[in-house]
This record gives structure tokens, C-alpha cells and sequence, in this order.
């Protein structure tokens, strides 16, 4: 997670809101890192989570990141939920709920839904403080 919150802490630099994300592979071996590039990039689906596994499929030449762990900063969205479960990611774990956009527990419950045909463990909680205060500090200067 320390590694995630690095990557969150860099998007800051392109005005982005700072979320990070990393893959880490059944070694431990981070394979693929991102972080919020929205603005950076002017795409609405460049989000941390997407960054990342694309990542990480390239570097493991598949989109099946089987065995795979995804380490994320805030609670994904519906279409970062969704990417987790379609990556076919063994593990989510994730730092701060989302009250406002949470799809894995807040809102809804993309990646436990019983009608699909993956779902990956869900850890929660790791390092929340610090990725809420990362988040809080960046609203506190853009609102």
C-alpha cells in the first residue's frame, strides 16, 4: 500500500486527484503501477486501477492477471470494480471507503456479485488514515 500511496502522491503534480494503484504478482513483484492521469491525460477512464492492470498485462503479456494482487488507494468506482473482476485479479486490496462512488461495499458490490463468474478476496482498510488524509488535503485547496 505504501507503494500505492507513492503513486498517489505523484499524480498530485498533474493536478489529478490523488489515488494510486499497484499490481503486485503471485512473487510480490510489483508488475504494474498507476496512478489518477484524468486531467493529465484528458481521458475519463485513465483512472489508477486501469493504469495499473493495463500495466500489468503488458509486462505479463495477458489480460488474465491470475494470481495477482491489486493494491489501491481508495475504494474503486463501478468501472474500476469492474476491471478487477474482469482481470480475473486474485486480490483487491484497498485503503479508504468512498462513500460518494464505492463499488465494493459503499455503494454497491461489483466484485461480490454472485451473477459473475469471478470474484476476487476483498481486503479493506489498509492504511485508510493515510489515504484519507492525502485526499482531504487535495479537496481542502480545490473546493
Amino acid at each position: 500500500m505504501r507503494e500505492a500511496l507513492d503513486e498517489a502522491r505523484a499524480a498530485l503534480a498533474t493536478d489529478d486527484v490523488p489515488i494510486g494503484a499497484v499490481v503486485v504478482d503471485p512473487t510480490g513483484a510489483v508488475v504494474g503501477r498507476g496512478r489518477n492521469r484524468r486531467e493529465a491525460d484528458a481521458d475519463p477512464t485513465a483512472h489508477a486501477e486501469v493504469v495499473a492492470l493495463r500495466q500489468a498485462a503488458a509486462a505479463r503479456r495477458t489480460w488474465r492477471l491470475s494470481g495477482c494482487t491489486l493494491v489501491v488507494t481508495l475504494e474503486p468506482c463501478t468501472m474500476c470494480a469492474g476491471a478487477t473482476v474482469l482481470s480475473r485479479v486474485d486480490r483487491l486490496v484497498f485503503a479508504a471507503f468512498d462513500d460518494k462512488a464505492g463499488a465494493v461495499g459503499s455503494l454497491w458490490d461489483v466484485v461480490r456479485d454472485r451473477r459473475l463468474n469471478h470474484r476476487p478476496e476483498v481486503v479493506s482498510g489498509v492504511l485508510a488514515e493515510e489515504s484519507t488524509a492525502l485526499l482531504h488535503a487535495f479537496f481542502a485547496t480545490h473546493r
